[in-house]
């Protein structure tokens, strides 16, 4: 009874979230090189918001939706019983430890459990919301170890424009604007590529995909 309840209580605020994230931002998703397919995918992209991943989970049609799951921090998300709830019930993130000397678990092995269970994730390769100029900070090796481990995965660079005014860093009341999200053609990495050389290849794969103005 109590887990039909929270189950219940998850899709509500499910809804709400993305309700209120398509009323605030209009998200816009363009798909470039690319269909809404319901195919096991790993969506990697720009990271300069904490609604990013909403954002991009709102964007994506239900039945892609469903079956996708947010990588995030650990150490944001369990910091109260609300995050933890909206975190773990809501969206099912694979929650991620970013302190090394406090992690139990590897981070690529979570990754790829939560692949072969079905999964697709979402994940934002920088690891940390980018408030500098630059348009992209440098990529972490996760995305590329992933890749390796599970080469026949789909990974699809993801650009989220306008975001970042909509909910600027220290900002708590939104400014309602048009978001845009252009998913691009998926890359693999390559049987004898480096991971600096795929790194370098999935961020210009990505730097593509940005709109004039944002370039």
């Amino acid at each position: 009874m109590i887990a039909s309840l929270r189950s219940f209580a998850a899709r509500l605020t499910g809804l709400a979230i993305s309700t209120f994230a398509r009323f605030m931002t209009a998200p816009r998703a363009i798909w470039h090189g690319i269909e809404p397919v319901p195919r096991q995918r790993v969506y990697f992209a720009n990271h300069a918001s904490n609604g990013d991943f909403v954002l991009l989970w709102t964007a994506l049609p239900s039945p892609l939706r469903r079956q996708t799951r947010p990588v995030a921090a650990l150490d944001y998300w369990l910091t109260s019983p609300l995050r933890a709830f909206i975190g773990r019930d809501v969206f099912n993130a694979v929650l991620i430890d970013r302190r090394p000397e406090a992690r139990t678990e590897d981070p690529v092995a979570q990754m790829v459990a939560a692949l072969d269970q079905g999964s697709s994730l979402i994940i934002f390769p920088e690891g940390q919301r980018n408030s500098s100029d630059a348009p992209l900070l440098p990529f972490k090796s996760g995305l590329y170890h992933l890749a390796r481990a599970r080469p026949q995965v789909d990974l699809v660079p993801v650009w989220i424009a306008n975001l970042n005014r909509v909910m600027p860093k220290g900002e708590i009341i939104p400014v309602p604007l048009i978001c845009t999200l252009t998913f691009g053609a998926p890359i693999h990495v390559e049987p004898e590529e480096t991971r600096d050389a795929f790194l370098a290849r999935a961020t210009r794969a990505l730097l593509a995909l940005t709109p004039p103005a944002a370039a």
